[in-house]
């Protein structure tokens, strides 16, 4: 009774945490306006340090969300509960310009726990994306036949949002190697645009011309499910190979969305449209080599194929504007990454020797597409470490540090370079020993 109570009071308070994040997006991106926003990498605790690499890790005492086959090797006797946050300062330049932007988010919080010999259970709350900015763009559009004063318009972009799963899943090992597993996940959040125009007449903002605003409004509802497998084959006494897979299935959000546009003339049109996203299918496929329960090394590709999603953009003819479902806009995803751990003795006596160290390294290409040429292409390496509280606990702390840099494709677009600080603990608790005495 007393274990159930405590799980409901976990799930009580993860409920709380997510309407509290779901009103913050961790982002300064200009790349956040495109699309369903910045999407996010889903690490944790067991992989920050290592560029997120998931696919074949398992580990008694962490849930492996990105592959709910790990489920399965969740240890019997022990509660275990994950959550992380980042801090970063983001750097963005263009044209010899350059600004500073810092955030802080919520990554995670997940808990999993095993319910019988070889099946065990997961649940969490994890981002999936996030839109965030607010910049300006300037130019000249001419030049006053009265005054002959030079005209400019100021266009200011604002948007907020981005997608947040809620998930529960099951791992379930039913033959002596091979675990499968999967999890459902509910997907909200608002996809919140707007752009407001000024037009300025010798540096004065002037009436005369009609001033375009667009705002761009969606309450986003939908499913997410995710299937998962991993094979490990001992290969010797001190070495092991780990394969996994996942694959997640694409489909349509049938939520609305809506476009108001109207000028400082008075003119106003409301359009609404339903339908008008796609979450992708997508493929992982991983392997991890394990030496002596000291190192171990993996590696991750993954696909997600966005090129034939849809995405809601503004149609205007000389009569009227409306919204137009598009699928030209995205392109496939794909990211490799690369991933160490050492650790000096799992079950070393001095503090110092049940440290794991990790580095990692990922490449990532863009889904989205910027006036029609591919967005920023993707670097990011990590460094980290697992912290025991101390000498004799299964409880630790997780530090990273991360360097991810945007490199656009076009001379047009912003680059973006960012360092990151993650932070994470995991509580793993003996709720389920039992005692005997005699």
């Amino acid at each position: 009774m007393m274990h159930i109570r405590r799980l409901l009071g976990l799930l009580a308070a993860l409920l709380a945490v997510a309407v509290a994040v779901a009103q913050s997006n961790g982002s300064n991106s200009s790349y956040s306006r495109f699309g369903l926003g910045l999407l996010t990498d889903r690490s944790q605790g067991l992989n920050l340090g290592m560029a997120g690499v998931a696919q074949g890790l398992r580990s008694p005492m962490h849930a492996n969300t990105q592959n709910p086959a790990s489920y399965s090797a969740i240890d019997s006797l022990t509660f275990i509960f994950d959550a992380g946050m980042s801090l970063q300062r983001g750097h963005m330049a263009s044209g010899g310009k350059g600004v500073n932007a810092f955030n802080a988010s919520l990554d995670y919080v997940t808990a999993g726990m095993r319910l019988s010999r070889g099946l065990g259970l997961s649940f969490g709350f994890i981002p999936y994306s996030s839109i965030g900015y607010n910049f300006d763009v300037t130019g000249q559009v001419g030049s006053s036949y009265t005054s002959t004063q030079a005209i400019t318009t100021r266009t200011t972009y604002y948007g907020n949002g981005g997608l947040h799963e809620l998930y529960m899943g099951v791992g379930w090992r039913p033959v002596a190697d091979l675990s499968i597993g999967a999890n459902i996940g509910y997907l909200w959040g608002e996809y919140d645009h707007s752009l407001a125009q000024r037009f300025y007449e010798g540096g004065t903002v002037s009436s005369n011309y009609s001033a375009l605003n667009e705002v761009w409004g969606g309450d986003l509802r939908t499913y997410k499910l995710d299937i998962g497998v991993q094979y490990p084959v001992r290969l010797n006494q001190k070495n092991q190979l780990g394969l996994g897979a996942t694959m997640s299935l694409g489909h349509t959000i049938g939520s609305n969305i809506s476009l108001m546009r109207y000028t400082s003339k008075g003119d106003t049109i409301t359009r609404q449209k339903s339908k008008a996203f796609d979450i992708p299918h997508t493929i992982a496929v991983g392997a991890s080599w394990q030496h002596d329960e000291r190192l171990t090394l993996a590696a991750d590709y993954t696909l997600e194929h966005w090129s034939g999603c849809r995405v809601p953009v503004s149609q205007t003819t000389p009569t009227t504007t409306d919204i137009f479902i598009a699928t030209n806009q995205y392109s496939n995803k794909h990211r490799v990454a690369l991933g160490a751990d050492y650790i000096h003795k799992t079950q070393g006596r001095k503090y110092a020797e049940r440290i794991h160290y990790r580095i990692g390294a990922s490449y990532t290409t863009p889904y989205v597409k910027v006036n029609g040429a591919n967005g920023p292409y993707e670097y990011a390496l990590t460094a980290g470490a697992t912290l025991p509280l101390n000498t004799g606990s299964r409880s630790v702390i997780n530090v990273a540090v991360e360097w991810k840099r945007r490199v656009p494709n076009v001379s047009q677009q912003i680059s973006e370079n960012y360092l990151m600080l993650h932070m994470g603990i995991t509580f793993n608790e003996t709720w389920f020993m039992k005692w005997k005495f005699q």
